[in-house]
């Protein structure tokens, strides 16, 4: 790499950090900034795998109070991302280099269409919410004869499936993982969107879960590319370095700045890189 090169690789490390910590596909940054610097699709896609990983790290800690109560959650879906990242980055090394190249411009596609419709998401998660809270205004009496109720048929009660989301939840994640073992653009945004669906939580709480969920696929994905795959010791370097301080300053600015602005350039950069895979 040129020093210029060097340079653009660990700004777009930061702001890829940033933008997982708040909104996610930060990697519709780095990724086309690498192939910018002539790396092959599949190494780019590698040695960024393996750079997000300390901006998943300082994300996730940075959300650390709304991880709290979501341990047993964690515990559980955590194992679904696991599954799910290993399979992906096995498929990654397994399909041809050309399946790839053509696999890859439709994710990208899919990745921004996701990007953009998130605000609508995120309306009609708050909707959903606040619709589940007005029904959910019972008297004390109404309350205790539902619970009794629950109790006889253990499994089949709405509460549940709000608290831990059910197997519903579960495959949706792990397959969502699988996409983000394989090419981790936007996978955050489907847990969200996952997440908010079938979960009763604000979302602070469904980031938090989100940015864990993140860190696990990364890591997996990237402990399986460091012995099998070819990847940028240097690229890795500069991202890891760019998005370990973009993951810390965009958990801290996570509830106060409007993701609208990095949403565009997101969607900006997404489309340049587009059009560069499809030529």
């Amino acid at each position: 790499m040129t020093t210029v090169e060097m340079v653009a690789v660990l700004l777009a490390g930061v702001g890829a950090g940033g933008i997982n910590a708040v909104v996610g596909s930060g990697s519709l940054i780095t990724f086309p900034v690498l192939l910018a610097t002539g790396m092959p699709p599949v190494t780019a896609t590698v040695s960024n795998a393996l750079g997000v990983i300390p901006g998943s790290l300082t994300g996730a800690l940075g959300y650390r109070e709304e991880l709290r109560g979501q341990g047993r959650r964690l515990l559980r879906l955590g194992t679904g991302a696991l599954l799910g990242g290993f399979t992906g980055a096995t498929l990654l090394l397994t399909l041809p280099a050309a399946a790839f190249e053509r696999i890859v411009p439709v994710l990208v596609g899919l990745a921004l269409v996701l990007v953009v419709l998130q605000p609508w998401l995120s309306r009609a998660v708050r909707r959903r919410r606040e619709a589940a809270a007005a029904a959910g205004e019972h008297t004390a009496d109404e309350h205790m004869a539902s619970e009794h109720v629950a109790s006889e048929h253990a499994g089949s009660r709405p509460g549940r499936t709000r608290r831990d989301g059910g197997p519903l939840l579960y495959a949706g994640l792990t397959l969502a993982s699988v996409y983000g073992g394989y090419f981790a653009a936007a996978q955050g945004i489907l847990y969200i969107a996952l997440m908010g669906m079938l979960l009763d939580e604000t979302l602070h709480r469904l980031n938090a879960a989100k940015n864990v969920l993140v860190a696990l696929v990364n890591a997996v994905a990237a402990l399986f590319f460091l012995f099998v795959a070819d990847f940028s010791w240097t690229a890795v370097a500069l991202i890891a370095a760019g998005s370990a301080l973009g993951g810390h300053v965009g958990a801290r600015i996570g509830r106060r700045l409007s993701p609208t602005v990095l949403r565009g350039l997101v969607v900006a950069v997404g489309g340049v890189a587009l059009v560069h895979l499809l030529r």
